[in-house]
């Protein structure tokens, strides 16, 4: 697989994401928001495998995604 067709995906995948937060209610939620949560976690041990890249971006719940977001604003981080 190709690069540019594994980056279409995951960009898919996280847009799927922000769609199944919509749904719950939470209006203001892209996909590109749902990537920076998931790939902060790989800051220090850089990208993991597919496989765990894409249950991190599938499990991913909306606590983890609001404390995300919350910890961003008050380091002053822009979304």
């Amino acid at each position: 697989m190709a690069g540019d067709e594994l980056s279409v995906m995951i960009e898919e995948l996280c847009h799927s994401k922000a769609e199944e937060f919509r749904m719950l209610g939470y209006e203001h939620v892209d996909g590109k928001e749902i990537w920076d949560c998931v790939s902060a976690k790989y800051a220090k041990t850089g990208q993991p495998e597919l496989h765990q890249l894409v249950n991190d971006i599938l499990s991913l719940k909306v606590t983890q995604f609001m404390n995300y977001m919350t910890l961003s604003a008050f380091k002053g981080n822009p979304f």
